[in-house]
């Protein structure tokens, strides 16, 4: 058995509640990902969830030097795209896809239930970070095949979620039918627009042709250019994951910088403020702030610095991670908090520069 880092122990034990997976490989890899536990993903998978835990496979063999990481990375992917690439019955490929183009259909959102508000669909936000894992693997591994993949989704989803495209001010659904036929939700997300921008533009920067994506980019650049000076939230996730997405661009992109500016300013008065942490725990919910977390963790500040090491420590005390105490209000939630907690523990694969 492998040593681990000690700095890892806790990702580690995190990420093994909910992948069960080999430390160590002496000859055949035959390792399946298990599904995520009952009422936490469709068949067993959820996009979100399952893009951390790539991306955190690839930062356990940047941390590690074991490549079988990388190969439980790729497994991950193919199981993914296997089932959420898929109607809900399992039966054929999402309309417009094929075993040749498996993902130009886009990729379901794993929600367990088929139908009503919180049904199955497609998230604009869950297929940019996928996009990203895709990416990051393409990185890690030197196989561009991957980012091909993630530049074959991005083309495939952006005419369903960006509309009035040749009008002055492009504009976004937040979610759309599984068969990306009709909207399910017509309101924008409050960040899809900057993810689209930041997350074509990596994918466009990987691939040897620079001009891929070239169209996408321009659309999203229209609707943040007249969005981002208006930026403002007092929650926990929408404001780590701006910080984390901005950072990628913060030193080249102005409305990166101004982004990133100003998530800082709404987590000071969140934070520091209005107390925030002062809530109960019980009222709270672990995911939302390890995203917090993340985007603290990518770039740093030093009077927010101490609120994530806050955060992590009252949830390790909550008994909420890294092995979590059974708690039926927050079951289906498990996944999801394991593998953000570990990305909160360990940013790596989601910071610029850390394969590079």
């Amino acid at each position: 058995m492998m040593e681990v880092p000690k700095h890892m122990e806790k990702f580690v034990t995190a990420m093994q509640q909910v992948y069960h997976f080999p430390m160590a490989v002496d000859d055949k890899l035959d390792w399946k990902p298990p599904p995520l536990k009952q009422g936490q993903g469709h068949q067993g998978r959820y996009l979100w969830t399952d893009a951390f835990g790539v991306l955190n496979f690839i930062t356990l063999f940047v941390e590690t030097k074991q490549p079988h990481f990388l190969v439980l990375a790729a497994i991950l992917v193919e199981t993914v795209h296997d089932t959420l690439g898929r109607t809900r019955d399992s039966s054929a490929r999402l309309p417009g896809a094929s075993d040749q183009t498996p993902l130009a259909g886009g990729l379901r959102i794993g929600k367990t239930k088929a139908a009503g508000a919180d049904g199955d669909g497609q998230y604009h936000h869950y297929l940019t970070m996928w996009m990203f894992a895709l990416n990051r693997l393409s990185i890690a591994t030197g196989e561009s095949s991957y980012n091909d993949q993630a530049v074959a989704l991005a083309k495939a989803v952006h005419p369903a979620f960006v509309y009035q495209r040749d009008a002055p001010f492009p504009r976004m659904v937040w979610k759309m039918s599984m068969d990306l036929s009709h909207p399910l939700c017509r309101g924008e997300g409050n960040l899809d627009p900057i993810n689209g921008l930041i997350t074509y533009r990596v994918l466009q920067e990987t691939c040897s042709n620079p001009s891929i994506l070239q169209d996408e980019i321009h659309d999203y650049q229209r609707i943040v250019d007249q969005k981002w000076k208006s930026y403002t939230s007092s929650d926990t996730l929408d404001l780590g994951m701006a910080l984390w997405v901005a950072h990628w661009y913060s030193d080249q992109l102005e409305c990166a910088t101004g982004l990133a500016d100003a998530a800082i300013r709404d987590m000071r008065r969140v934070f520091h403020e209005t107390h925030y942490l002062d809530v109960p725990i019980t009222q709270r919910l672990a995911f939302r702030e390890f995203g917090t977390c993340l985007g603290i963790g990518v770039h740093s500040t030093d009077d927010l610095n101490p609120i994530a090491k806050q955060i992590v420590a009252a949830w390790e005390e909550a008994g909420r991670v890294p092995i979590p105490i059974y708690n039926p209000e927050w079951e289906s939630l498990e996944s999801i908090d394991l593998v953000m907690y570990a990305a909160a523990v360990c940013p790596g694969a989601f910071k610029k520069n850390y394969l590079h």
